[in-house]
């Protein structure tokens, strides 16, 4: 075990680090220190800006000077993440596009976007591992686990904020592919349901179409037909939990291994194509790029099985 105990430290607050809480600032700073010790010093006027007491709301503005006390702490041994690193080390193979603020990933299915409580590795995770060195990188929006495709991370608090914003605005487009049960009516191109969440108490998430919902919209497109599936292209309006997938329950055509709105038929259908997991594949995203104004457009590939999936529906149909 090895004592951490640094000198007084003086950092002056950049344009990229500005808006942000001082509590959120020390305990992004000074990892591996408790919550309650950076309250505890933040109380007890220990941490200052431009040499005055704050409280720990506080926001930061550019060119704030803050002075943090030398933190002592028992560091844990690093322990070896030799289970998990053919994970972190396959991340970097899923890298679609990457620059000063933004990385892309196509993310593959199986993972999660970050760890929790029954997951110890997510894509954030794997990713600060990879770039120990990279002072910010966080998630501007999520996937579900069994879900692959475009994620997009922020490298700058900037870019966050900014992606934020599209989000809020509904200026950024998401468009999905997904495999449903049956022939999908062309007629059907909007899906406007409200949705409601519930957490069981196994925290698992259960959405289901109800007036006391909140209003989500998916527009949807046929790509496809196959003798007894449709491939999709969902677009989203809205972005709820699970949209997608009862969106698409709601029109009469589950998606392929839905392990949780799916139809136990349609997937022993597929078992003749290599299909097991979710065909849910987040396929393209638009976006304006956060420092150069410019329209992005990212495509994230399907992966083997997916493909491999559609080959042997094409070439039956065909018989």
């Amino acid at each position: 075990m090895k004592i951490n105990n640094p000198a007084v430290q003086v950092i002056k607050i950049s344009d990229d680090e500005a808006g942000q809480r001082i509590d959120n600032f020390l305990l992004a700073r000074l990892k591996g220190v408790p919550k309650s010790m950076i309250y505890r010093i933040v109380r007890k006027g220990e941490v200052r800006v431009n040499k005055r007491r704050i409280k720990a709301e506080y926001k930061l503005a550019a060119g704030d000077l803050v002075r943090v006390p030398p933190v002592r702490i028992a560091e844990r041994e690093v322990v070896p993440v030799s289970a998990k690193l053919d994970k972190v080390v396959a991340l970097t193979n899923c890298i679609l596009y990457e620059d000063d603020h933004l990385l892309i990933l196509n993310k593959p299915s199986g993972t999660a976007v970050h760890g929790g409580s029954a997951l110890s590795f997510g894509v954030i995770e794997g990713l600060r591992t990879l770039r120990p060195e990279a002072r910010f990188l966080e998630l501007v929006h999520r996937l579900d686990r069994n879900t692959s495709g475009v994620l997009l991370v922020a490298k700058k608090r900037s870019a966050l904020k900014s992606l934020h914003e599209q989000l809020r605005m509904k200026v950024m487009q998401k468009d999905y592919l997904a495999l449903v049960r049956g022939q999908w009516q062309s007629h059907c191109k909007v899906v406007q349901a409200p949705l409601l969440k519930n957490i069981l108490h196994s925290g698992e998430r259960i959405v289901r179409v109800s007036s006391e919902g909140k209003s989500s919209e998916t527009r949807f497109k046929v790509e496809a037909r196959y003798e007894f599936a449709t491939l999709i292209k969902a677009s989203l309006i809205t972005g709820r939990t699970h949209q997608i997938r009862v969106h698409a329950l709601h029109a009469g055509h589950p998606i392929a291994f839905d392990d949780r709105y799916g139809d136990r038929e349609f997937d022993r259908q597929l078992l003749g194509t290599g299909l097991k997991r979710l065909f849910l594949h987040a396929a393209v995203l638009h976006f304006e790029h956060p420092a150069t104004g410019e329209t992005v457009r990212i495509k994230a590939p399907i992966d083997g099985v997916l493909r491999q999936c559609l080959q042997r529906l094409r070439r039956h149909t065909a018989k």
